[in-house]
């Protein structure tokens, strides 16, 4: 080989003759998730991770090296299409979100750093939580009337939920029951990107989203309700609502039962007080380890040339109306639990009711004190936020029950 065709071999193998259009937006895009990550401080334990997952893989040429060759281009969907025996180190990685392992840890650390006393102590929080699961299913009917099978709907519909695991692991349970027998386009795992990056990116995005829908629907004078203080809860009642609570959920939905428990085990970790290690592990080294792990996936998965598509816009925008339905439909609970009590229910902790934990509780606090700044709403929302995360882990048991 002389000098000229070796100087044409490299440049080939360069980005620069490589790369597409997309690839280059997706970088971009990647850049944007940066800034509102360092700058605003937009949740940077999720949205770093993901912008720099995304980064990496849309350096053109990077996909190939990275998961296996042909992939990057869309070529080649799994291993066995590739010319290449050998996968890369986000292939091996990513065989946590294919199996669904990551989503029941980052539940079991959720647990261990929970406290569900707000909620063992005002249990009519769990309605809130069940309201603001009402994006879920009103986007799921929005999904179908847009062309969209069963099982895709229902993994979009549960970005409602403010739960970038949950999305997770509905989606790859649904992929793994219905795709083998699905055509290219209908199968539910080719939606695990959008549904991915839509699902964390609104998590992150909440101090945003959140408080001009809690604006329109409450009143000056309900922002400003004080909330009588929550009683003592018992150490006792700590430790016996995790083991009520998995009992009940493999009773009827044993579906949810691998978030649930995980998330109840995590728990009683904590609260029995006999296991401080292993409470400390799951709260701390494991969920961090998982959340950098489970962050560059979702962002290696948003590969220009098959992200940038229609669909993916469809996606995100259908996310964005679930995830404010689910906002709206916590709200309005907490109105009329507001009516009923004779006005002792600051409505504002309605839009906690998602599943985001516990940011979206620190938005109802901080749009609580705008009206009254002694007004301490945190450990108030803190209820229904818990109640949330058990509400949308229900909501995918009961989307993995249905028979698509």
């Amino acid at each position: 080989m002389n000098i000229i065709e070796m100087l044409k071999s490299l440049w080939q193998s360069t980005g620069f003759v490589q790369g597409t259009w997309q690839n280059y937006v997706m970088i971009l895009v990647s850049f944007v998730l940066f800034y509102l990550a360092i700058a605003r401080k937009f949740e940077p334990l999720l949205l770093l991770p993901i912008a720099f997952g995304m980064l990496m893989v849309n350096i053109p040429g990077a996909a190939d090296v990275l998961f296996f060759k042909g992939y990057g281009s869309g070529a080649a969907h799994t291993l066995e299409e590739s010319e290449s025996a050998t996968g890369g180190l986000f292939y091996y990685l990513y065989q946590g979100v294919d199996k669904v392992i990551y989503p029941p840890l980052i539940f079991l650390g959720i647990g261990a750093m929970t406290d569900f006393g707000p909620l063992i102590a005002n249990p009519k929080s769990l309605l809130i939580g069940a309201g603001a699961q009402l994006g879920i299913f009103i986007t799921f009917f929005g999904a179908i009337l847009l062309g969209f099978k069963g099982a895709q709907a229902a993994s979009i519909a549960i970005i409602g939920g403010a739960d970038g695991p949950t999305a997770i692991y509905l989606n790859q349970q649904l992929s793994q029951m219905f795709d083998g027998a699905l055509a290219s386009g209908d199968k539910v795992g080719e939606l695990l990107p959008a549904i991915a990056i839509a699902a964390y990116s609104y998590m992150a995005l909440i101090p945003a989203i959140q408080p001009p829908i809690m604006k329109l629907l409450t009143t000056k004078k309900e922002r400003a309700i004080r909330m009588e203080q929550l009683r003592p809860v018992s150490k006792k009642e700590k430790i016996i609502f995790p083991i009520v609570v998995v009992c009940l959920v493999a009773i009827i939905l044993p579906q949810a039962l691998p978030l649930v428990g995980c998330l109840m085990l995590g728990n009683l970790l904590k609260e029995s007080t006999v296991t401080e290690r292993l409470a400390k592990t799951a709260s701390n080294e494991l969920i961090n380890i998982v959340t950098i792990i489970l962050g560059l996936m979702v962002g290696a998965k948003a590969i220009g040339p098959t992200f940038l598509k229609p669909q993916t816009l469809g996606i995100i925008a259908l996310g964005l109306i679930a995830f404010s339905l689910g906002t709206v439909g916590g709200i309005l609970v907490a109105k009329i639990m507001n009516v009923l009590s004779g006005g002792k229910i600051n409505p504002l902790i309605g839009s906690a009711g998602v599943s985001a934990v516990p940011m979206a509780a620190r938005v109802s606090q901080k749009e609580g004190q705008k009206y009254d700044p002694d007004n301490y709403l945190l450990m108030h929302a803190m209820g229904p936020n818990v109640a949330g995360v058990i509400g949308s882990a229900v909501a995918a048991g009961v989307l993995l029950a249905i028979p698509w």
